[in-house]
């Protein structure tokens, strides 16, 4: 795990947001509404196919080989080779002022992808890093489908399962959506769930899911980590455990008779009350990489670290994490380091007790 950093300048840097959802669910609808909206003028999508995002419907003012500009004064572009030369390009294109100053990029996947690639992208390529920051991961679940997909699609499960923002398309077919709406939930505590009705839906609470906050030009750890959501999924569940320093759920929620991909997934919270041993606790993480980095499909942390002024915060997607960074400042009073987790086939007291293992510690939080 690499050195800690000082806090960044995110300001400068241009909010990236990922579009996922399984086939059908509706990413492309969403994606056509958000074009119409005036507030979202200055935003450039990086597509796999201008067709998919019906451009006809959508006055093209102009176009190039691989980008449309659009009369909403978005910009289309299709990915060129691969997703880092693409994102490059259009930084490059933009710096020299040949496009439109966009403010925000969006990356729509396809309808089979795993999210995990293209954040380990932005989370790897130095120059991009430099430039760019993930805002988030917009999930599309289909309200009339999603359930049976959820049940046959493992896919559908892990997009949902990483999401920052879940966004139930199709309501207008389907309106109770309540047992989706508590299984989606359950999955993934921490991701607000928003209603589509024809693709329709306020744009912008789809965005600033990040670190940074733009509202208040600075990082909101509680905003960005929703600690609350995690330890309020495992009351509802009526299993939390203090004394392993943990809480959270098993995935199983009713429906014992099926054998569903859901009872792979895990959410849950770890606290410690004593202040890390950055080494130790870096030690740890590169064991749980090596040993279970494909489960580990998302890991957000604040955390307390012997000798720092200012909490670290952390965030990693399977194998891989973003540089930690020391902040400035705790946003509270609470000086607990604390964890939140989603994973496959791992459970949280695995978690809490090899982490307290590697510190040498109690597995009770002290």
């Amino acid at each position: 795990m690499e050195e800690v950093a000082a806090e960044p300048a995110p300001v400068e840097r241009l909010p990236v947001s990922v579009l996922t959802g399984f086939l059908g669910s509706g990413k492309t609808t969403l994606l056509r509404e958000l074009l119409r909206d005036p507030d979202f003028s200055e935003t450039a999508v990086v597509i796999n196919e201008f067709g998919e995002i019906g451009l006809d419907h959508l006055l093209v003012e102009s176009a190039r080989e691989d980008m449309v500009l659009l009369a909403s004064g978005c910009l289309c572009c299709t990915i060129s080779g691969d997703l880092v030369a693409t994102l490059r390009r259009l930084h490059q294109r933009r710096t020299a002022k040949e496009l439109p100053l966009f403010r925000r990029v969006v990356v729509e996947t396809t309808g089979l992808a795993d999210p995990a690639p293209i954040l380990h992208t932005l989370m790897q390529d130095p120059m991009l890093a430099e430039v760019y920051r993930l805002d988030g991961v917009i999930a599309t679940v289909d309200a009339v489908n999603g359930m049976d997909q959820l049940d046959r699609q493992m896919e559908s499960l892990k997009q949902a399962a990483v999401a920052d923002r879940l966004v139930l398309t199709k309501c207008d077919l389907a309106p109770d959506t309540k047992v989706l709406e508590e299984r989606l939930h359950s999955l993934n505590p921490g991701a607000p769930i928003l209603k589509a009705v024809s693709g329709q839906l306020d744009p912008h609470a789809l965005f600033d899911a990040g670190l940074y906050n733009p509202a208040s030009k600075s990082l909101d750890v509680r905003r960005w980590l929703k600690q609350e959501a995690y330890t309020a999924a495992a009351d509802d569940h009526h299993d939390h455990s203090g004394q392993d320093g943990h809480q959270g759920h098993d995935g199983h929620h009713g429906d014992l008779d099926r054998n569903r991909h859901d009872d792979h997934i895990r959410a849950f919270c770890v606290t410690r009350r004593s202040p890390l041993d950055w080494d130790r606790f870096a030690d740890w993480v590169e064991m749980m990489i090596s040993l279970h980095g494909a489960n580990l499909l998302r890991i957000k942390g604040v955390l307390n670290v012997a000798g720092a002024d200012g909490p670290i915060a952390i965030h990693g997607v399977q194998h891989l994490f973003h540089p930690p960074v020391e902040l400035k400042a705790w946003p509270d009073a609470d000086r607990r380091s604390r964890l939140v987790f989603i994973t496959r086939d791992i459970d949280g007291d695995t978690m809490a007790r090899s982490l307290a293992a590697f510190l040498g510690e109690d597995a009770k939080p002290v």
